[in-house]
């Protein structure tokens, strides 16, 4: 059987984070968004989001198509991460080839994308 290698991602909040004005708070949000729909415009994040439990430590969870290694250092380097407010879990994830399929979609760089008009 053939496999598709990908790799999941997730996003923690870490109980050390460091406390930041609503103003600072709203800039690192954007700062996120517009590092992820720079991976994905790059091809290597398939698809990310929050998850809904607000109270859970666990906060996000990304798709990509590189392996481990590499995805680790692509979150490493958001902003959000190197702020302390996340730690990151990597996993390596084997799906049946062909069982998933994801399209370009246009993702939000800032809060006032996911607003809207």
């Amino acid at each position: 059987m053939e496999f598709d290698r990908l790799t999941a991602g997730l996003l923690l909040r870490r109980d050390d984070a460091p406390e930041l004005t609503a103003e600072d708070e709203d800039a690192l949000q954007d700062a996120h968004l517009a590092h992820l729909a720079e991976l994905h415009e790059a091809g290597v994040l398939l698809a990310a989001g929050p998850l809904q439990d607000r109270n859970a430590s666990l906060r996000g969870l990304l798709i990509f198509s590189v392996d481990a290694d590499e995805a680790r250092s692509l979150l490493e380097r958001d902003p959000a991460v190197r702020a302390g407010r996340f730690d990151v879990v990597v996993l390596p994830w084997l799906v049946p080839a062909g069982a998933m399929a994801f399209t370009p979609a246009r993702f939000p760089r800032s809060m006032a994308d996911v607003a809207g008009p």
